[in-house]
């Protein structure tokens, strides 16, 4: 989930509540706060938990919020976990940690050391081209091992290691892509779900494709992905999130810039964007 900023770059409470509703509405069931999408790293720790409080009240029970607590720093993780813990969050995301490349062993016990100290379950979150590490499908498998590590948001693109742990992993071990262009096949090889950024645009659409892969109608699922695959094209022409906050400000909602180093679209790139989230702008600018 993105967060909604004012023009002087504080954030939007109030329309981060509104974006919930909206999102929830669409076919979202769960909603991931203050990850990379939401511009976790340029937000200040009081303004992570008053946005776990803020969405945790608008979602009610429609949808279970994921709050962003892992870090390079596993203290600082376990502190932030153990706050997230008191905001009214359902589970945790847990990144790998970036910069300081940990090998498997600490890797695993980063995760371990916090969800232990926190007591709530966790999503890992393994995403190399970001944090210049790879969460081994062997670690992942170690990880699964443990009650509260209960999912993975797997951002590697490695088709073959999704498959892998999505074969070997324990029952009640959910297998999440993290990429939207890769819902589809990820969910062929046993995936469960996806961590959406084009939801925001095309929630339903992208709710639609899995539930018609699952319920066997392969077709159906496959026509869904090809049209959505200019959408995912567009967001994802530059840096995320700054096509999708773009795009929710063509859609309507009051979400502002992103907060530096990001920076605008181009107009060239704005133009694309325009073109194709046209489908869905105007029928939610009809509702």
């Amino acid at each position: 989930m993105i967060t909604p900023m004012r023009p002087d770059g504080a954030v939007n409470y109030g329309e981060a509540a509104r974006l919930a509703n909206w999102l929830c509405d669409r076919g979202t069931t769960g909603l991931v706060v203050c990850g990379t999408t939401g511009e976790g790293p340029t937000l200040r720790d009081d303004e992570k938990l008053r946005l776990f409080e803020t969405i945790a009240g608008a979602a009610g029970t429609r949808a279970g919020v994921i709050a962003n607590t892992g870090g390079n720093d596993t203290q600082r993780s376990i502190e932030a976990s153990k706050s997230a813990a008191r905001c009214g969050v359902k589970a945790l995301l847990l990144v790998a940690p970036y910069y300081n490349k940990p090998p498997q062993p600490g890797l695993i016990s980063h995760f371990l050391s916090i969800v232990e100290a926190a007591g709530l379950p966790a999503m890992v979150y393994n995403i190399p081209g970001r944090t210049g590490v790879n969460i081994s499908a062997d670690s992942m498998l170690a990880l699964a091992d443990h009650p509260l590590i209960v999912a993975v948001k797997e951002s590697s693109g490695d088709l073959a290691q999704i498959g892998e742990i999505a074969r070997r992993a324990p029952a009640g071990f959910d297998v999440y892509s993290g990429d939207d262009h890769l819902a589809l096949p990820t969910a062929a090889v046993g995936g469960c779900g996806v961590v959406s950024v084009a939801s925001h645009v095309a929630g339903r659409d992208t709710a639609a494709m899995l539930d018609a892969f699952f319920a066997g109608d392969v077709g159906a699922a496959t026509a869904a992905h090809h049209r959505l695959m200019p959408l995912w094209r567009a967001l994802f022409a530059v840096t995320s999130p700054i096509p999708v906050k773009a795009a929710m400000q063509s859609l309507g909602f009051d979400v502002g810039r992103c907060r530096p180093p990001l920076c605008e679209l181009t107009q060239a790139q704005r133009h694309s964007l325009d073109a194709a989230i046209a489908p869905w702008r105007d029928s939610a600018l009809r509702h």
